[in-house]
């Protein structure tokens, strides 16, 4: 007996004192590389008179404005929830209204729906808390059901390619678009045009599903700054003077400056 007390008093000191907290513990999770393949591109009514005069397109860039996610238990298999995300994506092109003429910057809207089912265990009680909202029915309701929580991270979308073509019948959006998301292109979606727009993403994303659960792990120490914050009064030339050369920029790195194995940034599965 006395050993095993010395042995657990040995393993306290080694790892910490066990201490018990409350985390958000993630039971699965996925990750994808999706090419999101002509999707239609959404424009508000000014910027799709632009698009209808327009010669030809550029895409510049794109972004992830929004998430909507659903999550759903998978009928007769415990445990398991289907996950429904809907992209909502931010693809910023450059307009030509004539060759050879400076372009026009159009902000326009793609969407993208994907579903994955992953595990998330399963659970019956209700969690309140004191900063839930007793007003907020939607949350009630959310808790009540003893959901877990879907987490989904989205790098920035890789602007691949966009196409134009002649508009065959009236398109409009299949579905809600979030407010903050008809704010960003300015406007209610135009139901009118002559001209689509297509444009091409690749998307790198992860969906997760966790749980809030307690765990007791080892405690070391209480996370205590180390660092003093400093106030700077010194003056703008001062301050410059502390700064180094920026040589990269002047001088751009070579082709065999970089890392032997990283090659020309393509890779081949034969």
């Amino acid at each position: 007996m006395p050993d095993t007390v010395n042995e657990t008093a040995a393993e306290n000191r080694r790892y910490g004192d066990p201490v018990c907290i409350d985390a958000m513990r993630v039971y699965d999770s996925c990750g994808d590389k999706d090419c999101l393949s002509d999707m239609p591109v959404f424009f508000s009514d000014a910027s799709q008179a632009l698009i209808d005069d327009a010669v030809s397109v550029r895409i510049r860039s794109a972004d992830v404005l929004n998430t909507v996610i659903d999550i759903e238990p998978v009928p007769f298999n415990r445990g398991f929830y289907s996950i429904d995300i809907t992209f909502f994506f931010e693809v910023i092109l450059d307009v030509f209204s004539s060759p050879n003429t400076s372009p026009t910057q159009v902000i326009g809207l793609c969407a993208n729906d994907k579903k994955v089912i992953l595990y998330g265990s399963e659970g019956s009680v209700r969690v309140f808390s004191s900063d839930t909202d007793a007003d907020n029915v939607e949350r009630y309701n959310s808790l009540s059901r003893s959901l877990p929580v879907a987490n989904v991270q989205v790098a920035k979308p890789i602007a691949l390619a966009v196409t134009m073509k002649d508009k065959c019948g009236r398109r409009k959006p299949t579905f809600k678009i979030p407010a903050d998301v008809i704010e960003r292109i300015g406007g209610n979606i135009a139901e009118s045009g002559d001209r689509d727009v297509l444009a091409t993403l690749g998307v790198f994303s992860i969906v997760q599903l966790m749980r809030n659960v307690q765990m007791l792990i080892p405690s070391f120490d209480f996370c205590v700054p180390e660092k003093h914050c400093e106030s700077s009064t010194d003056s703008p030339c001062d301050m410059f003077s502390r700064l180094d050369f920026p040589t990269d920029e002047f001088f751009p790195p070579d082709v065999t400056d970089n890392s032997s194995d990283s090659g020309c940034g393509c890779s081949s599965d034969s």
